[in-house]
C-alpha cells in the first residue's frame, strides 16, 4: 500500500536584486528597498519598542506639518546624516533602543531608504527592510505569497554600500531556500538589534 503523495514544494519567487533608490521606481511586484546604517534599522527599533505605524515622507516640511496636524506625534530622520532641526530623534537606532512609543505614529524621512519606499510607486506591496528584520520580511513575504520580489540595496545617494548589497543577497538566498552566503556577516550583528526580528515593516495597503 503505498503512502500519501509527496507535497509540492511552493515554488520560489522571482527575485530581481538592484542598486540604488532610483531604481526603485521601475520596480514591480513585492518591492523591498534595503537600508541598513540606518534608516530601516532605525524603523524595526521604533517597532519593536511599540510603535504603532511610521509614516515615511520625503522631505523635512512634510514630517513637520503632519507632526504639528496630529498625524504622528515624533518626528525622526537625518540629512547627511545629521538630524534635522525641530526633529525629536535623528536616524540611530542607538538613540531610540531603550525608549518606549507604546501606540505612537512616527514620522520617518531619511535621504535614501525612505524615498526609495515612496519611489515604488508601481509595487503590489512595500517592505522596508534591514539585517534587523531580514528574516521577518523574508517570511512576511513567503507567507503573502509574492511571486515577483525586488531588492532594492538602497545605497548612499549615487554610491552602493556593502552593507545593503550584502543584505539584499542575503535576503535572496532566504527567500530561495538556501543557507544564506551573509550568515556569517549577520552573526557579527550586534546581538540586541538581533533580536528585533519579528516585525517586518511593510506599507499598509
Amino acid at each position: 500500500m503505498s503512502g500519501p503523495p509527496p507535497t509540492a514544494m511552493p515554488t520560489p519567487p522571482t527575485i530581481v536584486i538592484e542598486s540604488l533608490t532610483a531604481s526603485a521606481g521601475r520596480a514591480r511586484g513585492a518591492v523591498v528597498i534595503i537600508d541598513v546604517f540606518r534608516a530601516f534599522t532605525t524603523a524595526a527599533v521604533a517597532l519593536a519598542n511599540g510603535a504603532e505605524a511610521i509614516v515615511m515622507v520625503d522631505d523635512l516640511d512634510t514630517a513637520l506639518a503632519l507632526r504639528d496636524r496630529g498625524v504622528g506625534r515624533i518626528c525622526i530622520g537625518e540629512r547627511r546624516g545629521v538630524k534635522p532641526e525641530g526633529f525629536d530623534f535623528g536616524n540611530s537606532p542607538h538613540e531610540i533602543r531603550d525608549l518606549s512609543f507604546a501606540g505612537d505614529v512616527l514620522i520617518q524621512t531619511t535621504s535614501n531608504g525612505t524615498k526609495g519606499v515612496l519611489a515604488a510607486r508601481a509595487a503590489t506591496r512595500v517592505y522596508a527592510a534591514s539585517l534587523a528584520n531580514a528574516a521577518a520580511t523574508v517570511r512576511a513575504i513567503l507567507d503573502d505569497g509574492e511571486a515577483e520580489v525586488w531588492l532594492i540595496a538602497a545605497g548612499d545617494d549615487a554610491a552602493r554600500t556593502e552593507e545593503d548589497e550584502i543584505c539584499a543577497l542575503y535576503m535572496r538566498a532566504l527567500l530561495q531556500g538556501r543557507s544564506p552566503i551573509g550568515t556569517s556577516f549577520a552573526r557579527r550583528w550586534p546581538r540586541s538589534v538581533r533580536g528585533w526580528t519579528d516585525r517586518p515593516c511593510r506599507r499598509r495597503t
